[in-house]
């Protein structure tokens, strides 16, 4: 591996501007991929994505780049970058992920949890209700958006930069599966369920909160139609 750098190169990593665009395109696009204002398989030409925010094809690779690492976009070789489509497979062991760590995450928030974050927490849950009573398409956005966070709250509650960033990602990837596979009208994420979780860690049932921590996902994931279709031929798929 070569250690030189071009001046391209060089010019790019001493200029701050360039890591605040990418961040910034990043950030937005992101913000568009989790509250499913993206769909997965959606193509993100570095062109267009260039006109829309003015800058070069440069910053908007950068950023395409990054939300590849975060498995939110797909780059594939001489086709461009895509939303991603997770499979069947990916979507369980996304899920399988979540039921590892969350409860890690209640355990670790609620050892560090006093009256203020309590009360912020439920300041949030009851935003998230009135939400659930909106009708329209930047409402249901708002919806799950507000889901996402409640979980995300609870990873900075933890104090664990590491596992605010894992979660990050996990819910983040979660949204795109719910987008492809959900099969409920209302929100995936149970506000009520939220209640509980919140209500065992506020006694100091912190066994009880972890547990309905999994009970919580199990229901998410139950909520996804994740069953592998057998291929059938052309004439039987038309009905002929």
């Amino acid at each position: 591996m070569s250690l030189t750098t071009t001046p391209h190169q060089a010019e790019l990593a001493t200029d701050p501007t360039t890591d605040t665009g990418s961040q910034h395109i990043r950030d937005t696009l992101r913000d568009a991929i989790v509250e499913r204002r993206l769909a997965p398989g959606t193509k993100l030409s570095e062109s267009d994505v260039g006109e829309l925010f003015n800058v070069s094809r440069t910053l908007v690779r950068a950023a395409l780049q990054a939300l590849s690492y975060e498995g939110l976009v797909n780059v594939e070789k001489n086709r461009g970058a895509f939303v991603a489509h997770p499979s069947i497979d990916e979507a369980r062991q996304i899920f399988a992920t979540r039921r590892l760590i969350e409860p890690g995450v209640v355990r670790a928030a609620a050892a560090r949890i006093g009256k203020a974050e309590l009360s912020e927490l439920r300041r949030m849950l009851a935003a998230e209700r009135q939400l659930t009573e909106q009708r329209g398409q930047s409402a249901r956005r708002a919806e799950i958006k507000a889901s996402g966070d409640f979980h995300l709250a609870l990873a900075d509650l933890s104090g664990n930069a590491i596992l605010r960033r894992f979660m990050d990602e996990l819910v983040a990837r979660s949204s795109l599966v719910i987008a492809l596979y959900g099969q409920s009208t209302v929100s995936s994420c149970g506000h009520s369920e939220h209640d509980e979780i919140v209500n065992a860690i506020e006694r100091g049932d912190i066994d009880a909160a972890a547990r309905l921590m999994v009970h919580h996902i199990d229901h998410i994931e139950a909520d996804l139609d994740l069953r592998v279709l057998k291929s059938t031929d052309l004439k039987a798929a038309l009905e002929l």
